[in-house]
């Protein structure tokens, strides 16, 4: 039985709204909902299935622009439930006129001559013969169509009518092909050649030629009934582009105006400035930067503002050469090549490089375009769009006046990322373009591959949405006896969406409590990640929430857990679902600060982007300001404090290092400290704790601890511990497991009892 959310009587009424024309057609929709019903439900619902199946018919036929299996199969399909189905009719109609238009009947045929030598005229008579015996096939199945047909026609119907036209027409094609069978039989099954007469001959030619001039007629009528729609024009192509209301609604001003301008220029009123077709765009990966300049080209050219509306797409590494004069040759030769039509050039900063050197010919392409825009045989004829992320666009403008005053700031489009809900819509329009649908559960599934990719700039918005339904489709593909039925073969489920490379992960929680001593660090981290949940889920109901103030100082010696603590914390936040990878970047002083001006702020913004959706760990923080005047250190934290400003919850920091020193750092810059307010402090080992984590390691890595041992750790252990706390024991539990190996390696007979077994011999060695 059916299992949507959807329920037939909402299907009913949306079927409904879509006949009367106040609904559109929604494809993914109808092939989610009629993918479900049982044969119970399809005999219980006949005239609702067979709607549903006529107007999933219809949608496809509108999307590919012509008829193929699937619609036929559906049409068929719906019949059997509702004969009298108007749109199944409809689209039987048009299934009729798509074979009509795929009638094999030659604009040319097999020259043949009398004086060809017998094999060569066998050979041409034999294609005549089958040419003629495929087009009595083509016409026999068509008759047994439009006979059926017959039956429901009506009187008035557009479409009934055309295939009257049609079928008159093609009819007059029998008799010619009837004359060329005839002429041509005889002699076409002939093994040695049987004499071929200048009759014959004559009838085949005057049969061709007959053919030919039917031909005329018929190419005449397939043109006119096929092309009554108008050509889609930009502004309908764009307007069916999901989200980007902002575009659509400056594309559309932007129509009315270059419009307005032309007019005036048909009325002899000129402008000084001319029509300026310049744009610039801007906007993250797959956004859809290149769509809307293929667009703006369509716009251009139906109101006849250029002759072409092709775009050539050309990026630095086809205009810039190594050698004096070639790069300018290679632009010219672009530029002559977009004439007509518009220049696309992607990621255009990239021409002019900030650290270019002497030899680096990028100026020298923007110097040639911007001469051929303004003088020369290609002023006027081309129009230039460039591309690119906003920030480096920005900076590549201002460096080039040049550049700015001919794409005004009215000729700049931003285009911004889509939000979820449109790429879960974009992911439905590409699962059906490539005939599959996404089930509820794999919808969910998609929505959380791509909010954990939503972490930086390189995310790459539509395109990585299709990247994710591809390998989705893959995964589908890829799994054994998975396809049982017809559905099977459209459906993506939830698990084509999850990764099996994903290795689960125990529970932050669980590790955290694992952990030995450290109680004060525990009881704070978990009520610090419990109000984080606690304010999102306040935040999902609606209700007033309050800052979240997750960056954090560690305080304590070497070896007391810090980094450890630090990765269970970002752990623990992706599984609340404040950060979205969980993942952890530990870096220091060197990774941060450079010995050049400019450099550090750089070199910090690359760690941060490492560390998006995460946890940035920077080990012995209190370094950054330990310079000399001329240190860059704090660069590196005025960085930091914008990042995290910038990227809010998707960026959480944890300082690292000794408590007084951190409290010098947290002094040092007035908005770490208001940023860092969450303060532990983790205490060294004491003895027993030292020993604990021994027993610990002994039993993680398959060795036992004899009861001697133990206490002879109790005997050399300090009972204050050790400063190096962890690293101490690390470092001792190693010294360890290498004197057992050397006590035992003398044994000729080794059991597992004596590979495991830990001697108090052993710890007295290592020490």
């Amino acid at each position: 039985m059916l299992q949507s959310i959807e329920s037939l009587q909402e299907l009913k009424d949306w079927i409904e709204q879509v006949k009367a024309g106040n609904a559109k057609i929604d494809e993914t929709r109808l092939w989610r909902h009629l993918s479900m019903w049982d044969e119970e439900l399809k005999e219980r619902e006949q005239t609702l299935y067979a709607d549903g199946l006529t107007l999933l018919a219809l949608a496809r036929f509108r999307r590919i622009n012509r008829v193929d299996s699937l619609i036929s199969g559906w049409v068929e399909e719906a019949k059997t439930f509702d004969e009298t189905n108007k749109m199944a009719q409809f689209l039987q109609a048009e299934l009729i006129i798509d074979q009509f238009v795929q009638a094999s009947i030659p604009l040319e045929f097999p020259s043949i001559r009398e004086t060809d030598h017998g094999s060569a005229k066998r050979k041409t008579a034999k294609m005549y013969f089958q040419l003629a015996e495929q087009f009595f096939r083509t016409e026999d199945k068509l008759k047994t169509q439009i006979d059926t047909m017959q039956e429901l026609k009506q009187e008035n119907d557009t479409h009934y009518q055309h295939i009257d036209t049609l079928w008159n027409t093609f009819t007059q094609f029998h008799e010619p092909f009837l004359r060329i069978t005839k002429a041509t039989e005889a002699y076409a099954h002939s093994l040695d050649g049987v004499y071929y007469s200048a009759s014959q001959f004559k009838e085949l030619k005057q049969a061709v030629e007959d053919i030919k001039k039917i031909q005329v007629q018929w190419q005449e009528q397939l043109h006119q009934i096929t092309d009554t729609e108008q050509q889609e024009t930009a502004l309908s192509q764009l307007s069916q582009m999901i989200g980007l209301p902002e575009i659509k609604n400056r594309v559309s001003k932007l129509y009315q105006f270059l419009s307005y301008q032309k007019q005036r220029e048909n009325l002899g009123y000129k402008m000084k400035e001319g029509i300026n077709l310049n744009m610039i765009l801007t906007g993250n990966p797959g956004t859809g930067k290149t769509t809307i300049a293929r667009l703006l080209a369509k716009i251009y050219y139906e109101l006849g503002l250029l002759k072409r509306e092709a775009v050539l797409e050309v990026d630095r590494s086809q205009l810039v050469a190594g050698y004096v004069g070639q790069t300018e040759e290679l632009t010219l030769q672009a530029i002559e090549r977009a004439s007509g039509g518009v220049l696309f050039i992607d990621e255009a900063y990239s021409l002019k490089r900030a650290d270019a050197a002497g030899n680096d010919y990028g100026q020298t392409v923007i110097d040639t375009i911007v001469s051929a825009m303004t003088s020369g045989q290609y002023a006027g004829t081309f129009a230039v769009i460039l591309a690119g992320y906003p920030e480096e666009m920005r900076t590549f403008l201002r460096s080039n006046p040049g550049l700015r005053s001919r794409f005004p700031d009215q000729n700049h489009l931003h285009l911004p990322d889509y939000t979820s809900t449109e790429l879960i819509e974009i992911g439905e329009r590409m699962a059906i373009d490539n005939d599959f649908v996404l089930s509820d559960e794999a919808i969910i599934a998609l929505r959380e591959q791509i909010e954990k990719a939503q972490v930086d700039q390189s995310f790459g918005n539509a395109r990585s949405v299709q990247n994710l339904v591809l390998q989705a489709i893959f995964e589908k593909g890829a799994a054994e006896s998975e396809q049982q039925t017809k559905t099977d073969f459209v459906r993506l489920e939830a698990n084509h969406f999850r990764s099996n490379n994903e290795t689960p992960r125990e529970p932050a929680r669980t590790k955290l409590d694992q952990l030995i001593g450290i109680r004060h660090v525990k009881n704070e981290l978990i009520k610090l990640t419990a109000y984080a949940d606690v304010q999102r889920l306040r935040r999902e109901q609606g209700l007033t929430t309050m800052p979240l103030q997750l960056h954090t100082t560690f305080s304590g010696s070497p070896g007391t857990g810090k980094t450890t603590v630090a990765s269970i914390y970002s752990q623990a936040l992706k599984e609340i679902g404040l950060l979205k990878r969980g993942h952890l970047v530990r870096v220091g002083r060197a990774d941060l600060v450079s010995g050049y001006t400019g450099q550090t702020a750089l070199k910090t913004k690359e760690v941060i982007k490492d560390a998006l959706g995460g946890v940035l760990f920077i080990d012995e923080a209190y370094s950054l300001i330990q310079g000399t005047g001329s240190d860059y250190g704090q660069e590196a934290i005025t960085a930091l404090v914008e990042a995290m400003t910038i990227h809010d919850e998707n960026l959480v920091i944890v300082l690292a290092g000794y408590k007084q020193e951190m409290d010098l750092l947290l002094s040092a810059n007035p908005g770490l400290r208001s940023r860092f307010r969450k303060q532990l402090i983790f205490d060294d080992y004491s003895q027993e704790q030292l020993v604990s984590m021994i027993k610990n390691l002994a039993h993680q890595n398959g060795y036992e601890l004899l009861q001697e041992a133990l206490d002879e750790l109790h005997q050399v252990i300090p009972k204050e511990g050790h400063k190096a706390n962890g690293r101490y024991v690390s470092a001792l539990f190693e010294q360890i497991v290498q004197q057992q190996a050397l006590r035992i390696s003398t044994q000729n007979k080794l059991d597992a009892d004596t590979l495991q077994i830990i001697s108090r011999e052993d710890v007295k060695q290592a020490l």
